[in-house]
């Protein structure tokens, strides 16, 4: 499992386990699983998926940044 943590500037959006994060990214969208090499991108504007126990939700994003290390990704967008 993922630690993922979304963050906008207002807010916490989303904190918790998922199994895998499809982003946004600024050449392309990639999907992020468990033991990913670590990587720090930009993302665009796009949607973002996450799978979680409940199922896979989705959020647009107008672009902000993506950081993966150690089974914990994070990150920071404008929503």
């Amino acid at each position: 499992m993922l630690k993922l943590k979304i963050v906008s500037p207002e807010k916490i959006v989303f904190q918790g386990e998922v199994e895998s994060v499809l982003v946004p990214g600024t050449l392309g969208s990639f999907e992020i699983l468990n033991d990913h090499a670590p990587i720090i991108s930009s993302l665009e504007i796009g949607k973002v998926e996450y799978t979680t126990k409940e199922g896979k939700q989705v959020m647009n994003i107008q672009g902000g940044f993506v950081e993966c290390k150690k089974n914990e990704v994070s990150l920071c967008v404008e929503v």
